[in-house]
C-alpha cells in the first residue's frame, strides 16, 4: 500500500473509533482501539516505536517514541487535548525528519467531530 492509501484507512479508522467511544478518554485508550481497528484492516501496526537521535554519527537514545507506525511508513501521533498547539505539529514534523518518513498524522480525539481533530503532515524529504 502507498502512504496515501494507508492514510485513507487510518482516517476512516480514527473516525470509527471516535464515533464508538467519543471524546474525553485517555490517549492510551484511543491508541489501543485504533491499533485494533487498523489490524482488522490487515495493516501492520507498531506501537510506541523508539526513535533515536543521530548526532555526529552517534545514535542517542533521547526517549522519543512514535505513538504508531503503520506499515513501517506512516507516523501517527495521538492526542487527547483541548486544543492542538504548534508544539504538537513540531513534534510530529521532528519524528518524520528523524525517522526519514514522508507522511504523518496528528490525531486529536478530544473533539466533538473527529474530522476537526485530524492534521495530515508531509515531510519534504
Amino acid at each position: 500500500m502507498t502512504e496515501d492509501e494507508i492514510g485513507k484507512v487510518l482516517v476512516d479508522s480514527a473516525v470509527r473509533v471516535h464515533k464508538a467511544i467519543g471524546p474525553g478518554l485517555l490517549e492510551s485508550a484511543y491508541e489501543a482501539c485504533l491499533v485494533h481497528v487498523l489490524k482488522q484492516h490487515g495493516l501492520q501496526v507498531a506501537s510506541q516505536v523508539e526513535l533515536p537521535v543521530s548526532f555526529e554519527g552517534v545514535r542517542i537514545e533521547a526517549g522519543y517514541r512514535i505513538d504508531l507506525l503503520v506499515e513501517g511508513k506512516v507516523v501517527v501521533e495521538l492526542k487527547a487535548v483541548e486544543l492542538l498547539r504548534l508544539i504538537h505539529t513540531a513534534q510530529l514534523l521532528s519524528y518524520l525528519k528523524l525517522g526519514g518518513y514522508k507522511l504523518g498524522f496528528l490525531l486529536n480525539f478530544n473533539v466533538p467531530l473527529m474530522r476537526n481533530g485530524i492534521k495530515r503532515l508531509v515531510n519534504q524529504l
